[in-house]
């Protein structure tokens, strides 16, 4: 790709497998998702070393996953997409996924909202140690990066290196200063075995609204590339569930806290049924009423429309959508699921393979050949990132107004 391009992705889960692909792994299915992928114009994947398939223990690395990426980067290679490898998988659509070896007896750590923990597939009633500080733990991330980053760092399919998924989903450092230290840890490890490709961590918008010990400003203040995950209809001061100007702004304050432009790695929304007006889905799960905003598939292809040139405007680099597909049926009775029905439905191909309104939207903006600019629109941040920190949330709603109300008098 172009130097200056503008990087158009997916995340990526099969369709058939959903977070079970490494432990049943199928290069034939991978290629012919990577060929749709490919064929609507994106450059990138991003894909997920889910922690409790990739290390049986903590001091094991598991051969047949290395193996397996290695096919998948074959794969993307021969078809001229470059991989987002993203370690320490963690934190998946709805649930924690721990391996077992992280597993203890015992309350929670202080940190983020309990989740589901699944481990081995199924569900438990376990909690786990936090990895950002467990002696075990950190010794065996630095083990998996080691054997990835190693094995495969000059790898054409290599595109870049990612130190997680929302990993304030999973835990918390005990404070912004042990998070930033993580971060300079394991950056350092993959720069010392490989020091052609950017590293980043991928961090979404609660990093911008609460001071959970991963501070925007500080973790990409180690890593090569800024990132940001966004979705307006999980946030109240947004304008509406797809307000297009909400996936911009956060990108536009990830670069006014970091000093460096962002790519929007994670954003996108789950649709309705075809033919379907746009609604509020409610489930219940656990004996709690769930409720899940349910764009119709043409109101999403909207939204993506609206929201790729906005992108270019604030000197993005790039955008990958959540998620390429929609799960089969036959994993609904199934974690992450059963329990985050929504989840289902998030994808731009649906489970019979079919593409969905918004994939032509990201192929006719694919065919423009966009390219990153200087930014036209920004966010004037008038605090220092320790003040930002102090009311983060405050914040970024007086600096939304600001942003909108800036977009009207233009």
């Amino acid at each position: 790709m172009r130097d200056d391009a503008f990087v158009l992705g997916v995340n990526y889960w099969p369709r058939r497998k959903a977070m079970g692909w490494w432990s049943d792994f199928d290069a034939d299915e991978v290629r012919a998702e990577f060929g749709v992928i490919a064929d609507l114009g994106l450059d990138v994947v991003r894909v997920f070393l889910l922690w409790d398939d990739w290390q049986p223990s903590p001091d094991t690395v598991s051969e047949a996953c290395l193996t397996n990426l290695g096919s998948v980067l074959d794969i993307a290679a021969e078809l001229g997409l470059g991989l987002d490898v993203t370690f320490f998988t963690g934190h998946m659509s709805g649930p924690n996924w721990a391996p077992g070896w992280l597993l203890r007896d015992g309350p929670r750590d202080p940190g983020p909202a309990p989740r589901t923990v699944v481990s081995g597939g199924r569900r438990v009633d376990l909690a786990y140690r936090n990895p950002f500080h467990d002696p075990e733990a950190l010794r065996a991330a630095e083990a998996l990066l080691r054997a990835v980053v190693g094995r495969y760092r000059d790898h054409p399919g290599v595109w870049l290196w990612n130190l997680g998924n929302e990993p304030d989903l999973f835990a918390w450092p005990a404070s912004p200063a042990d998070g930033r230290a993580w971060v300079r840890r394991m950056t350092a490890i993959i720069r010392e075995l490989d020091p052609h490709h950017p590293v980043t961590c991928g961090l979404h918008v609660e990093s911008l609204l609460q001071d959970n010990g991963l501070r925007v400003s500080d973790v990409f203040a180690e890593t090569d590339v800024a990132v940001m995950h966004g979705y307006p209809m999980y946030a109240d001061w947004a304008e509406g569930p797809l307000d297009p100007d909400y996936v911009p702004f956060t990108c536009a304050l990830t670069t006014a806290l970091s000093g460096k432009p962002t790519l929007m790695e994670e954003w996108g929304g789950c649709t309705a049924a075809p033919g379907e007006p746009s609604h509020v889905m409610r489930w219940r799960f656990g004996g709690i009423e769930r409720t899940q905003f349910m764009a119709s598939e043409d109101d999403l292809a909207d939204y993506v429309a609206a929201v790729l040139p906005r992108l270019v405007e604030v000197g993005a680099t790039g955008a990958m959508l959540w998620c390429f597909a929609d799960y089969a049926e036959a994993l609904w009775d199934r974690p992450p699921c059963d329990e985050a029905q929504h989840e289902r439905f998030f994808g731009f191909v649906r489970p019979d393979g079919s593409l969905k309104p918004h994939a032509a939207a990201v192929r006719a903006f694919a065919r423009t050949r966009p390219r990153v600019r200087a930014a036209t629109r920004r966010v004037d941040l008038d605090v220092s990132p320790d003040d930002y920190y102090a009311d983060p949330t405050g914040h970024a709603r007086r600096l939304y107004a600001a942003y909108l109300d800036d977009a009207d008098d233009r």
